[in-house]
């Protein structure tokens, strides 16, 4: 029987997005979840009709904002593998010419 791992450490943490305060656990670093936490208050407090909105409906528009963001970064991310994988590709084969 493989000893069981411990779990990880669990970190409560206050933040304040959009003016209100919330307390999050999680288990990453607190610095990351103070750092996520901003980032969704910055996207929420950047939408051009921010003061007058509710706040599930700015939070929507927030997630949808930064789900684009998540969306944009995985194309570029595939996109640079593939550039990556046609250039790993070339240089392979001019290394075959040079050596042939």
């Amino acid at each position: 029987m493989s000893p069981r791992k411990p779990p990880p450490q669990r970190h409560t943490v206050a933040v304040e997005i959009a003016g209100e305060r919330h307390v999050l656990r999680s288990d990453v670093p607190p610095e990351r979840t103070r750092a996520v936490a901003a980032h969704v208050d910055e996207t929420i407090r950047s939408l051009p009709s921010f003061p007058t909105l509710e706040p599930f409906r700015a939070a929507i528009l927030a997630s949808l904002s930064i789900t684009d963001e998540l969306f944009r970064a995985r194309e570029e991310i595939e996109r640079l593998k593939a550039e990556i994988g046609a250039r790993t590709a070339e240089f392979a084969e001019i290394l075959e010419e040079a050596e042939g």
